[in-house]
């Protein structure tokens, strides 16, 4: 429904199989229109203060936080570029408040109670979900296959997505598993682009 959305938390684990372990959280918001999405404003947590906050409306990007505190001139806190994707790489792949992708989980899954289990590929989810395609992921991941288990409320609105994947990074493979709860479905949502003078399309 259009100026309404969800809320949602998410929180990452992985490591590579040695000691290298790593964690995030994240919270955020999704905006809706006819078609589904229209907007997202999450922000990353890596501890110690080193966060990342996106803001997505329609294809247009604003980044801020992270290495770009270095790297964006003076007086500019935000870089536009193209938005609409999965913010990093250790994210949740499977986005519920996407129509089709929704469908088509529980199509591939099992459903028992109040709960769907089952297993997609990047690729499969290419065809259905904006989310997962606008990351433009290299058909090397399309192999990639994600575990899920879905949680429904007693409305039969997703309340919870846990999933678990693998994936290669600098030639290691991480194992990913991403719990994500979602809350608030239907609530008025206004997501706005950073003030002007806080963006530049430009670094250094």
């Amino acid at each position: 429904m259009p100026g309404h959305g969800v809320r949602f938390t998410d929180t990452v684990t992985w490591s590579d199989g040695t000691d290298e372990r790593g964690a995030r959280d994240a919270k955020g918001t999704f905006q809706f229109d006819k078609k589904g999405i229209a907007a997202f404003d999450i922000t990353m947590n890596y501890g110690e203060d080193d966060k990342e906050h996106v803001i997505s409306i329609g294809k247009t990007g604003y980044y801020s936080g992270g290495i770009l505190e270095k790297v964006l001139p003076k007086g500019k806190t935000w870089f536009k570029s193209a938005g609409g994707a999965i913010p990093d790489a250790w994210a949740q792949f499977l986005n519920p408040a996407e129509p089709k992708t929704l469908a088509a989980l529980i199509e591939n899954g099992k459903t028992q109670g109040n709960t769907v289990t089952g297993s997609i590929t990047l690729k499969e989810l290419k065809t259905v979900s904006a989310w997962v395609g606008a990351a433009r992921t290299g058909k090397e991941n399309d192999g990639i296959k994600i575990d899920y288990t879905l949680t429904l409320s007693s409305a039969g609105l997703v309340s919870r997505v846990r999933t678990s994947y693998t994936i290669s990074r600098d030639g290691e493979l991480d194992a990913v598993t991403v719990d994500s709860r979602f809350t608030g479905w239907g609530t008025k949502v206004s997501i706005k682009a950073p003030p002007p003078a806080t963006v530049t399309d430009k670094l250094g």
